[in-house]
């Protein structure tokens, strides 16, 4: 995509075909239009036409062109605000139904790719968040006694246990949550626009939404080269929104986030790093993440972006790093690298917006699109059925809002990060 290789990197490469699109030409109609080719828009578009519902997605771009084909590919329950907290930020009923809605969210991914026989390299074995020193010792004990408390599926893991999954003595322990696991991103959005499009998905690429319009009781959605009439809008672009919709994006603050993946490492290497191919990340306030691709490539990530001096800064560091937490690996080469953009917002938790009568949508995702990408669709889907009335959604009704700073906190997270890893001596 973008002719670009570290546009989408080893998920483009790897990523099996998605299905024949074109773009949108005269004037069609239909009862949803979708705006957005990622998770939710997909997993909503699924779910309406499965009700019977006519369905018509436009995405500007390419399937899994924003987030879905750029991140790490963590199947995560839950957001980064500790579960005990939600209720305090968003009232005791929506914060309620978010811990459990998202708690469960892992489980509707791997259903779905079940039932639909999608090929993305799902692995369920969970995920590890790993304590770095006595303060991320502390975040990840309280974790996981507050999910434990809610009878989430979670283990606290020692320091050897933690070595032994991870391949690496750097962490003072971890949490294993069971509810969690991996998958190739871009194949997995590919192999829902597939589901879609065999359940009767009407899908436009290359058809960026320029203008809607507001026709009686019915949208005008419109493309440079088609229009789609319906009832309903969902807004589905996130933190890649633009035309008429940017103000999803503005209300989000864009965090840069790279991933290298080495070449196949071999059987002994494979044996000692990630045995169980779970998936890892950090609680450094810069975070690293790390799994295992089916061919036995190591994915390395952190925050940054790999343009200008960024690209040499990281991938330095993360040569430099792979070689601290996994001394056995020695001398890696890299057979692809990528970045793309987390939309972070304020609280770091998701929103609901209402832009008009009938037109909706969720964003907002922190980095935690697949799973919360994947069931606010089919809540959406449920909403617009009438299964599910405004009162019931797990979020509460919020405008979009811009961000104090917003242009010089994206600049100083991209400068920051590089500072970080050119000073960084550890990991």
């Amino acid at each position: 995509m973008l002719n670009d290789p570290r546009s989408h990197g080893l998920w483009e490469k790897t990523a099996g075909e998605p299905p024949v699109t074109s773009p949108l030409q005269g004037a069609v109609s239909a009862d949803v239009a979708i705006v957005g080719g990622g998770y939710t828009g997909l997993s909503a578009a699924l779910h309406l036409a499965e009700a019977g519902s006519k369905v018509v997605l436009l995405e500007a771009k390419e399937i899994g062109f924003g987030g879905a084909g750029r991140n790490v590919g963590l199947i995560n329950a839950g957001m980064w605000v500790m579960p005990n907290d939600l209720p305090g930020v968003l009232g005791q009923v929506h914060g309620e139904r978010l811990l459990e809605l998202l708690g469960n969210a892992p489980k509707l991914v791997m259903e779905l790719i079940d039932k639909h026989g999608i090929a993305c390299e799902l692995e369920r074995n969970g995920t590890l968040h790993c304590a770095v020193g006595a303060e991320g010792l502390k975040e990840i004990e309280e974790r996981a006694a507050q999910w434990s408390a809610r009878g989430a599926p979670v283990k606290l893991l020692d320091a050897a246990e933690t070595a032994r999954r991870t391949g690496s003595e750097a962490y003072a322990c971890s949490l294993l949550d069971l509810r969690a696991g991996t998958l190739q991103p871009l194949a997995y959005a590919r192999g829902l626009a597939h589901a879609a499009v065999k359940a009767g998905v009407a899908i436009s690429t290359s058809s960026p939404v320029v203008a809607t319009e507001r026709r009686g009781s019915r949208w005008a959605v419109k493309t440079e080269s088609g229009e789609v009439s319906a009832d309903w809008i969902i807004v589905a672009t996130d933190a890649y929104s633009t035309g008429p919709f940017e103000q999803v994006r503005n209300e989000q603050v864009y965090l840069p986030y790279f991933n290298f993946a080495t070449v196949p490492l071999g059987h002994n290497l494979r044996q000692s790093i990630l045995p169980g191919r779970e998936g890892a990340w950090d609680t450094k306030d810069i975070l690293s993440s790390f799994r295992m691709d089916q061919a036995g490539r190591l994915v390395f990530g952190s925050v940054g972006a790999l343009r200008n001096t960024g690209l040499t800064v990281h991938k330095g560091w993360a040569k430099r790093a792979l070689k601290r937490l996994f001394p056995m690996i020695g001398d890696v080469e890299f057979e692809c690298e990528w970045y793309g953009q987390i939309g972070m917002t304020d609280n770091a938790l998701p929103r609901f917006h209402k832009f008009a009568p009938n037109v909706v949508g969720f964003s907002g995702y922190n980095g935690r699109g697949i799973a919360p990408g994947t069931v606010f669709g089919r809540t959406l889907a449920e909403h617009i059925l009438g299964r599910l009335a405004e009162a019931d959604l797990p979020l509460p009704l919020t405008s979009p809002t811009e961000p104090s700073f917003r242009a010089l906190k994206e600049i100083w997270y991209e400068a920051g990060a590089q500072v970080a890893h050119f000073a960084d001596a550890r990991f």
